[in-house]
């Protein structure tokens, strides 16, 4: 199939892909014109509600737009910047895990329930404690566990928590109240800073864990590093095919989405190439879904706006494996 735009009517971006009874939803960001200013800390990015669109033919279906299932307004402790969510089932219940900005300029994840794939959500009156950062993905095993991958750098805030041992000798205050201008730039030659994945408490309101380092290392076995225009920026995303665990992401300023496979949830992941080259727009964001025995990428570029890149579109196209399970990079013509 040619790539596909999947609601032209308005701007969506950050897709995530679920299928829920024999359905696929996608869960995006929703884009619109605010009139801020375009800055490294992604102020110009001031989304302020969730949608959930489906669809049941990908390649030349309807897409139903639900309308809106969540908005700031009714999330208590958040104030604006809604960006990047996902929605999981559990017994019969749907929560949808986002990111937004408290009333102090921090992001926290937050999570509200529905009863149904298209909600409407409820949201709890607090984040989940001990969250930070964006970016959530959540991802259920075949045992049912349920895990949250999360983070993002520069705007997304992800170096606030965390900085190579450099970073650490050279005395920088690696705490939520530092300075993260100093920490955009790592040096080249260290490890790249990583996503976190975590798992969720039974009933997928908290994290039940201390969230761990989702390393992606080379053919070495040593971590990608920071100079290394594939290592990891933000945009987690967990699948599985044939019994290995495939983390993708996107690599931020150098506008790659890329990939690494590993033998368990928590990595490490073995990074094996690029799915998707530069698209048009500033941002890459991705999901990848298995739905009526074919494989899907879901993601979005800046055409239809021409090149406002906070205004963006969804679309999708084919995904193929290679024999030895490895991912053919996907075109975007």
């Amino acid at each position: 199939m040619k790539p596909r735009y999947l609601y032209p009517k308005d701007y969506y971006a950050d897709p995530s892909a679920n299928v829920f009874n024999g359905k696929l939803y996608v869960y995006p960001s929703h884009d619109w014109e605010a009139g801020a200013a375009f800055d490294d800390d992604g102020g110009h990015f001031q989304m302020k509600d969730y949608h959930v669109i489906s669809m049941e033919d990908v390649e030349n279906g309807e897409v139903t737009d639900y309308g809106k299932i969540l908005d700031v307004a009714d999330v208590k402790w958040a104030e604006k910047q809604m960006w990047d969510n996902d929605c999981v089932e559990k017994n019969g219940k749907y929560y949808l895990i986002f990111s937004a900005k408290d009333y102090n300029g921090v992001f926290h994840l937050g999570v509200a329930v529905a009863d149904k794939p298209e909600g409407p959500f409820i949201p709890q009156d607090q984040p989940i404690r001990g969250s930070f950062s964006i970016d959530p993905s959540v991802f259920k095993d075949d045992d049912g566990q349920i895990y949250c991958y999360f983070g993002g750098l520069w705007g997304g805030q992800l170096q606030w928590y965390q900085a190579p041992e450099k970073l650490v000798k050279e005395g920088i205050d690696l705490g939520p109240a530092a300075d993260k201008k100093t920490q955009l730039f790592a040096p080249a030659d260290v490890p790249a800073l990583s996503s976190f994945v975590v798992k969720m408490s039974d009933d997928v309101l908290q994290f039940s864990e201390a969230p761990r380092s989702v390393v992606v290392v080379d053919k070495d076995g040593q971590p990608l590093k920071a100079g290394d225009p594939h290592r990891f920026f933000e945009a987690s995303w967990m699948h599985k095919y044939n019994g290995k665990y495939y983390f993708s992401y996107s690599t931020g300023d150098s506008h790659m989405l890329c990939y690494g496979i590993g033998d368990n949830p928590y990595g490490p992941f073995t990074y094996q190439g690029v799915i998707l080259d530069p698209v048009v727009g500033w941002t890459t964001h991705h999901s990848i879904v298995e739905y009526k025995g074919e494989w899907f990428l879901f993601y979005h570029d800046c055409v239809p706006s021409n090149d406002i890149t906070h205004l963006r579109s969804l679309k999708v196209q084919r995904l193929f494996y290679n024999e030895d399970g490895t991912i053919q990079k996907v075109v975007n013509d």
